[in-house]
């Protein structure tokens, strides 16, 4: 058993573990130039942190009125988050501290994202983490993306872990709502800062509001062991 007894840890991906948003927003500033429409800035990236590409670019059709298919809008802004995310793409270093301190534990772990399984694969290579980060579900093997609680209860499935015995680390509401739905404990880290008091984070075990800058690995797997004892 691990020094965390029973407990195992499910990480969501960008804007959790690594800095990925920058290249999920430049590729959709790129595509959505390419289809004629410009001056798509960060403000308006925003509302789609923690919402998987395929209901962002349902939502782009719509919103813009887009000609080309939901499909190919998918491929296209793909294409190109990947060729950034292969080229660059930081791991944020107290995540990759605390990685590497539940790895030495032996806490089971998994990576449950929104992304394709293309771009996980792409970014956990990367970043090396893809050494201690083995078990991996993308929204796109599920049924329901985020707020569901789908990815998270496959990766406990594939863990063989109970979810009442996961904890969740997200940086984004619907995330955290996912996580509440599936019946397990929230680590907060909200990547933008605004969004700390949205209700969704407001049923987290434990809140960051001052996001990847208050995260420390030692003071996150110390809330861990003591939540471990008490349940």
């Amino acid at each position: 058993m691990s020094t965390l007894g029973d407990v195992s840890v499910i990480f969501d991906l960008d804007g959790t573990l690594v800095d990925s948003e920058p290249h999920y927003f430049e590729a959709g500033r790129q595509t959505l130039a390419a289809h004629g429409v410009t001056g798509f800035g960060w403000a308006d990236h925003e509302r789609y942190v923690g919402i998987s590409t395929l209901e962002t670019v349902a939502d782009w059709k719509e919103r813009y009125g887009l000609r080309a298919s939901v499909e190919e809008l998918f491929a296209d802004k793909n294409r190109r988050y990947l060729d950034l995310a292969r080229r660059s793409t930081r791991a944020y270093p107290e995540m990759r501290r605390f990685v590497e301190l539940l790895a030495a534990g032996g806490v089971p772990m998994a990576v449950a994202s929104g992304s394709s399984p293309e771009a996980i694969e792409a970014v956990l290579a990367g970043t090396g983490l893809d050494a201690c980060l083995r078990t991996v579900v993308s929204a796109d093997e599920v049924a329901r993306g985020k707020p569901a609680p789908d990815v998270f209860l496959e990766a406990a499935r594939r863990l063989g872990a109970d979810p009442s015995r996961c904890v969740v680390l997200e940086d984004a509401p619907p995330g955290a709502a996912a996580a509440h739905a599936a019946g397990m404990r929230c680590i907060a880290i909200p990547y933008v800062p605004a969004q700390a008091d949205a209700p969704e984070f407001a049923t987290a075990g434990l809140l960051l509001r001052g996001g990847q800058q208050e995260f420390t690995a030692r003071a996150a797997y110390d809330w861990l062991a003591r939540s471990a004892r008490l349940s």
